[in-house]
């Protein structure tokens, strides 16, 4: 079983990662006319009429900084692309703060790959943003390699800490017509989703599926099936998808991650009975393939019903 690409993924580039390391050819390639510029202020992106704003070089002063401030991201469409992170309470002239967008809110407003893109170039200055600092004496880092490194300036210690993502389990649990969806207190009203939990050291994928669902819900599983995965930058998890099959029923909420948990039929989400995480999430794509297995109604044609729903009935 697989689900359609999810979001914040297929920006369509090139990484060019072997580029990277050869300074002659990254300069070369920030010094060309058709190369642009991907700007992050305040963590949000910059996006005009529905497009991704990829800047000149003349619209933003900080590009004469040079290549070596910025993140190459690769080529997309054979032009070159950095990312550059704005620092400063207000963007550069010419670019108001309101263009400037949340990612939850662009992956609506924009293509899939626009949107990957933006994950991706805002990922990578969030965590040079995180890592301005050695970890192992406190002495300032430096970027090399094409922003994918971060140096530590002090040369007898000279560590080097790279780009790391923590890795999430996400599963739909089923029995029979049934299927398994918690509820956290953070959510807005009525709203429920499948369950999820960071992989822990010397763990494996399968074992954190059965450990989560048990320590949120106290159901045991089996049979816990890879689906699919989904880079989430909020702020820089990767969601791996499951399903997993229920060997028990009686819910109790063990450590107080959930408030509430249901199992829930496909009836009960055809009546909205609950709200349902947002299509962009690989927790709707995990929900809507086991959804979709029996005839009837397809998940996808009710997605705007959910978008424009309020709250749930009861």
């Amino acid at each position: 079983m697989s689900i359609n690409r999810p979001a914040f993924s297929g920006a369509g580039i090139e990484r060019f990662a072997g580029l990277r390391q050869l300074p002659e050819a990254l300069a070369a390639a920030w010094a060309e006319s058709g190369t642009r510029f991907v700007p992050v202020w305040q963590s949000r992106c910059l996006v005009r009429d529905g497009f991704v704003v990829d800047c000149r070089r003349e619209e933003l002063e900080v590009v004469s900084a040079g290549y070596e401030t910025m993140v190459f991201l690769g080529r997309r469409e054979g032009r070159a692309l950095f990312a550059v992170g704005l620092r400063g309470e207000t963007p550069p002239a010419g670019l108001p703060p309101s263009a400037f967008i949340g990612l939850r809110e662009i992956a609506s407003q924009v293509s899939e790959a626009d949107a990957a893109l933006l994950a991706y170039a805002r990922a990578m200055i969030l965590w040079q943003e995180r890592h301005r600092h050695c970890g192992v004496c406190g002495a300032p880092n430096q970027p090399a390699e094409g922003g994918f490194v971060m140096v530590c300036s002090d040369a007898a210690c000279a560590q080097r800490c790279f780009p790391r993502i923590d890795p999430a389990v996400i599963v739909l649990v089923h029995r029979g017509e049934h299927c398994l969806l918690g509820r956290q207190a953070s959510w807005p009203e009525g709203r429920f989703s499948t369950i999820a939990g960071f992989v822990e050291p010397g763990e494996s994928l399968e074992e954190a599926v059965v450990r989560e669902v048990h320590e949120e819900t106290n159901i045991e599983v089996a049979d816990a099936s890879y689906i699919a995965s989904q880079p989430w930058p909020f702020p820089a998890a990767l969601m791996l998808g499951f399903h997993a099959t229920a060997c028990s029923s009686d819910i109790r909420l063990n450590d107080g991650e959930l408030v509430e948990a249901r199992w829930l039929s496909r009836a009960d989400i055809l009546n909205r009975e609950v709200l349902l995480p947002p299509p962009i999430s690989i927790a709707w794509r995990l929900i809507e393939s086991w959804f979709d297995q029996v005839p009837g109604p397809r998940l996808a044609s009710l997605a705007s019903d959910w978008r424009n729903a309020g709250s749930p009935r009861g």
